[in-house]
């Protein structure tokens, strides 16, 4: 009889020192700074912007704000966009942004 209860404790302790799953990247607006051009971003979007329970209206605004700024402006290196920056470009667009702003950014 001991041994069950020792298991259900021990269960009961693991679970409750268990952390919340890794919310991701936060995304870089660069500071909310007047850009001419734009930097790539280093990681895809993940739980904090993609999962609606995880989301903070105030990180998803910064989003929005960022490429409707800015999102029709090329890439400091010149290069063209990388998956990852295409990601935020279609979360963008997906959260209901106007995709004109970052077509250049999907094609």
């Amino acid at each position: 009889m001991r041994v069950p209860l020792l298991i259900l404790c021990c269960a009961t302790a693991l679970t409750a020192c268990s952390s919340p799953p890794d919310p991701g990247p936060v995304f870089d607006n660069e500071n909310g700074t007047e850009l001419t051009c734009l930097r790539h971003q280093p990681q895809p979007p993940g739980p904090r912007y993609t999962d609606e329970s995880m989301r903070s209206t105030g990180e998803t605004l910064s989003l929005l704000r960022y490429y409707t700024a800015h999102g029709r402006k090329p890439f400091c290196d010149s290069q063209k966009p990388t998956d990852t920056d295409k990601q935020w470009a279609q979360l963008y667009v997906t959260l209901g942004a106007d995709r004109a702003n970052v077509t250049t950014l999907l094609s």
